[in-house]
């Protein structure tokens, strides 16, 4: 009997071995990405932190643009940081009863303790003061900067993951992405612009000013939000007054509801282009489907401009971006660097029609991740606008060709292989 045991055990042994070498090879392998990704990571990490270390700020072409009329409302386009603080400046000093600031980065710089001391006066002035920022986002930020908010200011410091069992839920991982200013329900800021000086000075982003009543959905947009994170439950009662434009829409990502609509404004717009789509965003990263609605409308006979920072702040997201560039190529998509400066703007204009400008950028953890909003808008005058900008950004910066981009160096190619399926958590 012990005999017929043995030779049963020794058959299950035998059985179930190849499966275990299998799956110890594949334990090795997966070992050997892991290490060669990370040695990858870190090697690109101390280039940018030299690239940082050596690069001055430096100029970059601007136009002059002028306000846009939109149905009830006025639209004005920012694409220097400068420009735009002095006129969200502007709107909170002449504001008579509420403010409502939502920032993702609120740097301890002058231009932030501008902002802060600002807020302070109004607030002493008896308006209704509510600032929103994110807490991951703001980590290398000095704790004094925020404790010095005058105590006449609602603050909601977002922290995704605030009580034990949040570690749990995939939903609570999502950041508080969002720029937004507005002033009594009736002026609003959106786009792409965090709060500090570099931001003033050397990044080229673009944020938009709407004048009307479309700037009381994105005060609901703030309020809904504050209303639900606000631990200290001091809900905004202030309700304003709303209607449906069908020409200026805002959309926003909520995560904790899984809902995504940003991700679809742009699919639903991309498939429908019939001429040309001109798409500029900081992290280039798109998903499957996103991806295969830009080839195709390249492949129908769209005209399908990209516009991409060379250089941005996060340098293992270019090299992932880079991965998705052969087969854009390939389709006949055109695909500009900017070298100037970091390109920080999240926009798309098509078929000089419809335009998008707002917080989200063109990867997963803008699309189906952060909080996030965008608006959409249905406007020949204000496209002409979007189409002015970016042929200005576009007018001294170098475009990649298919036979350029495939002759770069064999290493370049197997690094950004390697670091490919990062894109599943970019």
């Amino acid at each position: 009997m012990t005999a017929f045991k043995d030779h049963i055990q020794s058959w299950i042994a035998l059985l179930f071995k190849p499966r275990a070498v299998v799956i110890r090879v594949l334990k090795r392998v997966l070992a050997g990405f892991f290490i060669a990704d990370s040695l990858i990571v870190t090697i690109l990490m101390l280039v940018s932190a030299i690239r940082r270390r050596n690069n001055h700020a430096q100029p970059f072409p601007r136009i002059p643009l002028q306000e846009v009329r939109v149905g009830e409302n006025t639209l004005q386009l920012y694409s220097y940081g400068r420009d735009l603080f002095d006129a969200m400046l502007s709107a909170i000093t002449n504001a008579t009863e509420s403010i409502y600031l939502e920032s993702y980065i609120w740097k301890d710089d002058e231009v932030g303790q501008q902002f802060r001391d600002l807020l302070g006066q109004k607030a002493a002035e008896g308006v209704e003061v509510y600032v929103i920022y994110d807490k991951f986002g703001n980590l290398v930020v000095p704790g004094e900067f925020y404790k010095a908010f005058s105590p006449s200011i609602h603050r909601l410091e977002y922290l995704s993951v605030s009580r034990p069992w949040h570690v749990f839920d995939p939903r609570r991982y999502s950041l508080d992405h969002r720029k937004l200013l507005i002033v009594d329900g009736s002026i609003s800021f959106i786009g792409g612009y965090n709060i500090g000086s570099a931001y003033a000075y050397e990044w080229r982003d673009t944020h938009l000013r709407i004048n009307g009543p479309a700037s009381a959905n994105l005060a609901h947009s703030f309020i809904d939000f504050w209303n639900r994170f606000s631990r200290e439950k001091n809900i905004i009662e202030q309700r304003y007054s709303r209607r449906f434009d069908p020409l200026i829409t805002v959309h926003g990502n909520d995560a904790l509801h899984l809902t995504f609509p940003i991700r679809e404004l742009y699919i639903s717009a991309i498939e429908r282009a019939e001429r040309y789509i001109l798409l500029t965003n900081a992290y280039f990263v798109p998903d499957h489907i996103l991806l295969e609605s830009l080839k195709a409308a390249a492949r129908r006979g769209v005209e399908v401009h990209i516009l991409v920072p060379w250089m941005s702040n996060h340098i293992v997201t270019d090299w992932v971006s880079h991965c998705y560039f052969s087969e854009c190529l390939e389709a006949g998509i055109r695909i500009f660097g900017y070298r100037h400066t970091m390109l920080h703007a999240k926009t798309c204009t098509i078929d000089g029609e419809w335009s998008t400008v707002g917080t989200a950028n063109l990867d997963r953890l803008s699309s189906i991740g952060n909080y996030e909003v965008n608006v959409e808008i249905y406007s020949t005058a204000f496209a002409e606008q979007m189409e002015a900008l970016f042929r200005c950004d576009t007018s001294d910066i170098f475009e990649l060709t298919l036979k350029g981009w495939e002759s770069r160096q064999w290493y370049i190619k197997v690094s950004e292989r390697l670091l490919k399926p990062l894109r599943f958590i970019m």
